[in-house]
């Protein structure tokens, strides 16, 4: 089953179950992805994998950024709304990376990539956000292979 088949069922399953937040956060995803359909050329097929994780990613990462500013502003109800969304969003995401995994993948690309200082880092960057996408924080990525490239 494809993300927007998936996205599609459980739709009809939180609408069946009035579960109001899910619903929110399922309808903006099936908003984002009929957008990029349309962009693409609106053929009768979905998404491909990468531009679906791109996409929740996206909508995951603006939930998060929305949270911490209702956070500041003191508005803990809407914040709480932000969050429950995005850990809706997050259960279609691919698991992340744990801190040693993360170490190990940005070793390996060093390793590939053939990187030696800081002036490597556009190309080390390059190709570990292709092998780590929608599994790791990009700016984690980032101060990683800094750390590790500048020592």
């Amino acid at each position: 089953m494809d993300l927007q088949q998936r996205i599609d069922a459980d739709l009809r399953t939180a609408m069946l179950a009035r579960d109001k937040d899910r619903l929110n956060a399922l309808r903006a995803i099936k908003s984002a992805i009929l957008l990029e359909l349309t962009k693409e050329g609106g053929g009768g097929g979905g998404v491909s994998e990468e531009a679906g994780s791109r996409i929740l990613q996206k909508l995951h990462k603006q939930r998060m950024e929305a949270a911490a500013i209702y956070r500041e502003q003191g508005r803990a109800d809407l914040a709480g709304e932000e969050e429950v969304q995005a850990r809706v969003i997050e259960a279609y995401l691919p698991a992340r990376l744990s801190d040693s995994e993360l170490e190990a993948a940005v070793r390996a690309v060093i390793a590939a990539t053939g990187a030696t200082g800081m002036k490597d880092m556009g190309r080390v960057m390059g190709e570990a956000n292709k092998q780590l996408a929608g599994r790791a924080d990009g700016a984690a990525v980032a101060a990683l292979v800094k750390r590790m490239l500048a020592g």
